[in-house]
């Protein structure tokens, strides 16, 4: 199992190689202009970097458009500012499309700013700082700035903004805001005139850009100073912690996938065993809402006493939000690969997405990034990630924070989960693939769920911690799945039809005996011969086990595995 488990680890943040930050020796015998400093950084960017070191750079957009908007920077590198050139390549890389790779902003410029920020509440834009002249209007909604809607401010955003999926896309959005050259290097306002926030209700705002300095020491006014009270679940300044929040439910956060020098993982999750030992709790929160990555694999010990609970009876859920991200992200879809579901808002991390981010450094102007070095598909390595691919995690339980509960301090996702004692459901997702460990876990549950005495994990490449896991028990012990001759069984891999007709004929058993005029009307068809295991496949045609209606030159779906699980247990009975 370690093994499986190391197969997902993923290591903190490395630099890519020496080639990418050694960037002294490019200097040149005679020294070079600014032009020519810019047209050796645009290059390094775009063909050491992004071309030769990512694992896909035109997985999302097309060469061409990359080399047009190469050369149209090219055309401009002896006249435009330091901040322009920045944004230049800050647009370049994000054409990659990738949330882990970008340029990032400041360092390499002087950036000028306008004295607000927005928060993303009920579903729109509120002031969240403002000069203390202004404060009167901190918490009102945004409709507009300088006349545009803010559906079409974060349109013309978009190509600057290294992101994903929408989630995303608007939390950089709300980092990037305020940020005045951005404004006027996408033709939003004019250069050092006031940018107009429009209200709803129709009030103006007219705000001056500033120095980065200047903002520094400028008055301000900040909505989080009306919050008076913070909940039990604030955020904490720790990596992680525990405590229960009554008898029933039992809290843990988790806010960044890094071991706390003072508590190891291994520690920390020998405290929470042996608190859900001593209690009566039968619903663990584990909170991934403020944690935006790190290496995937430092949950595992705390998985693994979570999965225990859980066999016991206790319910698993899991708080996301537009902050999880990257090895969070991993986090999130395990949970549900554990049977446990996902409560609050949808997360910033796409389900699969590029990942393991190396940094670079530009040899002359200075800027500094990081990019992806490996695509993580968690569509073909965990059954809860099939057919999802790059779309932000939804959560099985929508329940977002509210702005009013944010100023009374109040956690609207978790207050809700206290007052709401029934069990939580997964979404269905009827049309995703059927995996092999999830037909495995239909058949289970159809032939009645049975007491299972075996080894666990049953297969060696299965991780521990899957909803399944008695289920593959099960379907090993009876013969119903044999596995790879290598000890391996693919638990995440999509299921043919002829493997699905193997499992079902022979949870069937042999002493089920084919009514052709009750069980099946016509021949077999000829998208089911082809494959191979052609008599598990007429037998389990003839028994009426497969769905008659279904195109079988397509793979099997999640409800096409009910079906035929739903088949099976009238057959058995």
């Amino acid at each position: 199992m370690k093994a499986v488990k190391q197969f997902l680890r993923r290591g903190a943040a490395s630099f890519l190689a020496a080639a990418l930050l050694c960037t002294a020796v490019l200097a040149a015998e005679t020294e070079k202009t600014k032009a020519e400093q810019r047209r050796e950084d645009l290059e390094f960017l775009y063909q050491t970097v992004l071309v030769e070191n990512h694992p896909d750079v035109f997985a999302n957009t097309p060469e061409s458009e990359f080399l047009t908007l190469k050369q149209d920077i090219e055309s401009r590198l002896e006249t435009e500012s330091d901040v322009e050139f920045l944004l230049d390549l800050i647009r370049l890389t994000a054409l990659v499309g990738d949330s882990h790779t970008m340029i990032s902003v400041g360092g390499a410029a002087e950036f000028r700013c306008y004295p607000f920020s927005l928060i993303l509440r009920d579903g729109g834009w509120y002031l969240s700082t403002l000069p203390a002249a202004e404060q009167s209007s901190l918490g009102k909604r945004v409709a507009a700035i300088n006349g545009l809607s803010m559906e079409k401010v974060l349109e013309a955003f978009a190509p600057l903004l290294p992101a994903d999926n929408p989630v995303m896309l608007a939390r950089r959005f709300r980092q990037d805001c305020q940020i005045a050259d951005i404004y006027e290097y996408l033709g939003l306002a004019k250069a050092g005139e006031a940018l107009t926030l429009t209200l709803e209700g129709g009030r103006k705002l007219a705000l001056e850009p500033v120095s980065y300095a200047a903002l520094q020491e400028a008055e301000l006014a900040y909505l989080s100073d009306r919050i008076t009270k913070a909940p039990a679940t604030a955020a904490a300044d720790a990596y992680y912690f525990a405590k229960p929040l009554n008898q029933n439910t039992y809290y843990i956060q988790y806010n960044t996938c890094q071991e706390a020098e003072d508590l190891s993982m291994e520690d920390f999750a020998a405290l929470v065993q042996a608190d859900l030992d001593a209690g009566s709790y039968d619903r663990v929160l584990l909170d991934l809402r403020n944690n935006g990555g790190g290496s995937d694999g430092v949950v595992w010990p705390l998985l693994e006493v979570l999965r225990s609970s859980m066999d016991r009876g206790c319910e698993l859920v899991g708080l996301i939000g537009p902050a999880t991200f990257s090895s969070a992200l991993i986090n999130a879809v395990e949970i549900q690969e554990m049977g446990g579901v996902l409560a609050g808002e949808s997360a910033g991390g796409s389900v699969s997405h590029f990942g393991a981010v190396q940094g670079f450094s530009l040899p002359n102007c200075g800027a500094r990034g990081q990019l992806s070095s490996k695509y993580i598909d968690l569509n073909t390595l965990l059954d809860a990630g099939a057919g999802r691919g790059v779309t932000a995690l939804e959560p099985d339980v929508s329940l977002p924070q509210t702005l009013a509960d944010t100023l009374n301090g109040r956690d609207t996702a978790v207050e809700w989960l206290l007052a709401h004692r029934e069990k939580l459901a997964q979404k269905a997702y009827p049309d995703a693939p059927l995996t092999r460990g999830r037909f495995i876990g239909q058949l289970y549950e159809a032939a009645g769920s049975p007491a299972v005495d075996g080894e666990l994990p049953p297969f060696q490449d299965s991780f521990g911690i899957e909803w399944f896991l008695p289920a593959l028990t099960w379907a090993k012990g009876a013969g119903i799945a044999n596995g790879a001759a290598d000890g391996t069984f693919s638990a995440a891999r999509s299921i043919t039809w002829q493997e699905a007709a193997v499992f079902l004929t022979r949870a069937a058993g042999e002493d089920k005996v084919p009514n052709p005029a009750a069980d099946r009307r016509g021949p077999l068809p000829a998208a089911l011969a082809e494959g191979g295991h052609r008599d598990a496949v007429t037998r389990a045609w003839d028994l009426g086990l497969l769905p008659e209606q279904a195109d079988f030159t397509k793979t099997p779906t999640r409800a096409q595995g009910l079906e035929m699980a739903k088949a099976l247990s009238a057959l058995l009975k």
